[in-house]
């Protein structure tokens, strides 16, 4: 080839490829090198199976000559199908595709290889105990029903960091009563294992001396608030028990404490229940926390508060010379963890033995750190109902908004709102709402309620209505109206010659805080007359829901002045508070 009569030559070689290039009037340039990089990639990063049991994983790759697979637990054949090792423990395994031609290239997925869960038996009957073991992190929940579709799950629990044992309880289930259900595992890499299905034998947790009898009435055409119905019990029966919206027990807790009744109980955020046993005004109270297998997890005595409040008084000079009956009626849990109590004490007036009570904040080690006591900031001579049983405080509330308590005060007749400010607070009383308090009464329209007997009297169970609490917010309660006639006569009660008639109303007011005005926005008569007990709160989807205690009845009627019934719920014993939960576990809607 003679130089200059070709422009352009061009010679070709694969992996790599070289071009010389050869110009029209001069020598051959440098050669260029442009090697064809080879990559792989997996279809997957992650992947889920039991123990025993195979995936199939495919690559992508542009090395002709395929790749090798290999696992670091387990077996993986030519064609990248993994099959975990049989072994009972979980593990975590490394499948990994490498290039033929060119070793330094790899693909890796991980596959979380769990051993199966175990489901035994509880203490409690109707609750089960499933328990499995993954060996990286993530959530497990249980999905459980009366068949293969399931339909209901518990909340959700963390393995811990680099894997471990959890153990979950299952709990709804009805008595006596085939169960279906299977763990779920939700890996922080995304996989998901998704546990054999096993069956759960439940049994009957109550004796028939033991188990209410419930019966349930719907409105055909009405849809309840779904969820399940949290019953506070005062009788011969169980005192404590869940039960689905068709009357089923579903859970139940008898503490075995004598004389005693629970007042109240409450799902508590880390999935325990608290209840509080005592009889009149606090006498040999029992505070506890109670897993759902009925498992004590702390309990305070009355003995066991007074000691506190003695070591208190000895480091803080809180709580000196205070001697308690035991809590009492209510509690609230805040979200600093802190736990608001009610205890009654007595002093003497006049020659009079009088009750009275005081609020006790105890922080999350149960350690009294603020009190307010009644007797430092009410009058002991007003006296309308039941004294010397002066104030029977039946009700907490936490105004999340200001951080400060409004609490009801039955014998009283009034609401009354201190300075709290989450432990920070003077305890001043802010306000009274009620008969004679600091609130004047409206009707719905605004004009002025100048009846006075439209006023709550013998109240219980408030609770907000509005999602904000203070300012212009509105709040319900159950308005039994023992002492209606305190209107007319101090002491008077309703229903005798010249006072007005006994009935029960669920109020919901509109309160303005700085003009000091109370509207009613409803205030419907309730179907019987409750003289003691009850709660009222307004549901997720609208409706009002009210527990007349001493005819052992519950009712969800539409928030309006027809109060239409929507559902309805009868026991054979009285109810202190009936409440519609979620379902048996925090943040979980059944």
């Amino acid at each position: 080839m003679k130089k200059g009569s070709l422009c352009r030559y061009l010679a070709l070689s694969l992996l790599p490829v070289t071009v010389f290039a050869v110009g029209c009037g001069g020598g051959a340039s440098s050669p260029k090198v442009a090697p064809v990089v080879i990559s792989v990639s997996l279809n997957s990063q992650s992947a889920a199976i039991g123990t025993g049991q195979s995936t199939q994983f495919s690559a992508t790759t542009n090395d002709t000559a395929g790749v090798t697979w290999t696992a670091s637990a387990g077996t993986v054949d030519a064609s990248g199908n993994y099959t975990a090792p049989s072994a009972p423990q979980s593990t975590t395994a490394t499948v990994t595709a490498t290039s033929k031609t060119d070793t330094t290239k790899t693909a890796s997925a991980t596959v979380n290889v769990v051993a199966p869960g175990t489901v035994t038996p509880t203490a409690n009957l109707q609750v089960a105990l499933y328990s499995v073991s993954p060996a990286a992190a993530g959530n497990v929940s249980v999905q459980f029903g009366l068949d293969t579709t399931y339909g209901l799950t518990t909340w959700t629990q963390p393995v811990p960091q680099g894997g471990g044992a959890v153990s979950l309880f299952v709990a709804g289930m009805k008595a006596n009563t085939q169960y279906h259900m299977r763990g779920v595992v939700q890996f922080g890499d995304g996989s998901q294992f998704t546990d054999a299905d096993q069956t759960f034998a439940s049994g009957q947790q109550l004796p028939p001396n033991l188990t209410p009898n419930v019966v349930v009435t719907k409105t055909a055409g009405m849809t309840p608030q779904s969820g399940v119905e949290l019953l506070d019990l005062i009788g011969p029966f169980v005192p404590v028990a869940v039960a689905d919206l068709d009357g089923h027990l579903l859970w139940s807790y008898n503490p075995g404490l004598a004389s005693v009744a629970p007042q109240p109980i409450k799902l508590l955020p880390n999935g325990h229940f608290m209840v509080n046993f005592a009889e009149v005004n606090g006498a040999d109270s029992v505070l506890q926390e109670v897993d759902l297998s009925g498992t004590v997890i702390w309990q305070m005595t009355s003995t066991d508060l007074n000691n506190a409040l003695a070591a208190t008084c000895a480091s803080t000079g809180i709580g000196c010379s205070l001697t308690v009956l035991g809590t009492h009626h209510d509690f609230v849990q805040l979200p600093s963890g802190h736990l608001i109590i009610i205890a009654s004490h007595q002093e003497i007036i006049s020659g009079i033995t009088v009750t009275g009570d005081v609020i006790i904040d105890l922080d999350q080690n149960h350690k009294p750190v603020w009190l307010w006591d009644e007797f430092d900031h009410l009058d002991t001579n007003r006296r309308p109902y039941m004294y010397p049983d002066w104030t029977h405080t039946n009700a907490v509330i936490y105004s999340a908004d200001d951080g400060n308590l409004i609490i009801s005060i039955r014998h009283q007749n009034w609401l009354v709102k201190i300075d709290y400010a989450n432990g920070k607070g003077a305890g001043d009383i802010l306000w009274k709402l009620g008969y004679q308090g600091d609130f004047t009464l409206q009707n719905a329209d605004g004009t002025p309620d100048t009846n006075a007997a439209d006023w709550f009297f013998a109240q219980h169970g408030p609770s907000f209505v509005s999602s904000n609490t203070t300012g212009n917010f509105s709040l319900t309660l159950f308005d039994n109206g023992d002492d209606r006639g305190v209107t007319v006569t101090a002491g008077g009660t309703c229903g005798v010659s010249g006072q007005p008639d006994c009935f029960s109303t669920v109020p919901i007011f509109n309160l303005d805080e700085s003009a000091l005005t109370a509207t009613f926005t409803i205030h419907p008569n309730t179907p019987d007359y409750s003289f003691f007990g009850g709660n009222a709160e307004t549901l997720k989807n609208g409706n009002l829901e009210y527990c007349e205690t001493s005819v052992g009845k519950i009712y969800e009627v539409t928030q309006d002045a027809s109060a239409q019934t929507v559902w309805q719920m009868a026991l054979s014993e009285d109810v202190y508070r009936g409440q519609r939960i979620p379902s048996l576990y925090p943040g979980v809607q059944w």
